[in-house]
């Protein structure tokens, strides 16, 4: 594992209770390293050069950082199958850092390093540069997740996209919601079931569907009130929501 940060760690871990072999873990600080390798019982490094041999090396870095990681893992291994878990980055990346056998394994969960989930439900994308890749790519995919798809470069950037409106832009709101709530001295739990719901009905029904508040009803007399209790960021977001909504069901 070439990564010790949040994907790294879920994939890490998920590899392991799957019964597959993690045989060491590099990061770029030691004590990021040896946090996961203590989880993993395996060993760790924070000098690539020192990369013990392994069938099969699974990238998880930063975007900007990825092709030379990769670069420095490919000149140490040359026949090694390389993949990589980023949404954004081009399969053929790895191929540009020297890569001859590589491909992507891309699981679609937000994740966080210090919480364990797993994978199993999660929908995993893979991609490889040739069909027997692509089976061997598959076959350790299957080992974590229960629902495997193949999709290209292209279709992945737009799985990434459409994450970040699902999942990052939409806590961002709640971020929102939370600072006008604190300025009235009222607590966001009272959100947390109205957030379940709103999560559970997309499960049922087309999120056109299950649309429902002011805009979607063209109520402009609440709108208006809305709009006179917030401040000027705040307004102008909820002006510009609303408005998409409106345009949407017209």
């Amino acid at each position: 594992m070439v990564g010790a940060g949040n994907m790294a760690t879920a994939l890490a871990l998920s590899l392991k209770n799957a019964g597959n072999t993690l045989v060491a873990v590099w990061s770029r600080t030691t004590e990021s390293a040896q946090m996961l390798a203590d989880k993993l019982q395996c060993a760790y490094t924070c000098d690539i050069a020192s990369l013990p041999s392994a069938d099969i090396f699974i990238i998880s870095v930063v975007d900007s950082v990825l092709h030379n990681v990769a670069s420095q893992v490919v000149a140490r291994y040359p026949n090694a199958l390389i993949l990589h878990t980023a949404g954004s980055i081009d399969m053929e990346m790895l191929h540009s850092a020297g890569a001859t056998n590589y491909g992507v394994l891309y699981p679609m969960q937000t994740v966080n390093k210090h919480k364990v989930v797993s994978l199993r439900d999660v929908t995993t994308f893979i991609e490889g540069c040739n069909d027997e890749t692509i089976k061997r790519v598959e076959v350790l995919a299957r080992t974590i997740s229960d629902k495997v798809v193949y999709a290209t470069s292209k279709q992945r950037s737009y799985l990434h996209v459409a994450a970040v409106f699902t999942c990052n832009f939409s806590n961002v709101m709640y971020n929102v919601a939370s600072e006008i709530l604190k300025e009235q001295g009222l607590p966001f739990d009272a959100m947390l079931p109205l957030v379940d719901e709103a999560a559970r009905k997309v499960h049922n029904m087309s999120p056109s569907e299950a649309q429902t508040g002011p805009a979607r009803r063209g109520d402009s007399n609440v709108m208006n009130t809305h709009l006179s209790m917030l401040n000027g960021e705040h307004a102008a977001i909820y002006s510009q929501l609303s408005e998409y909504i409106l345009r949407r069901n017209k």
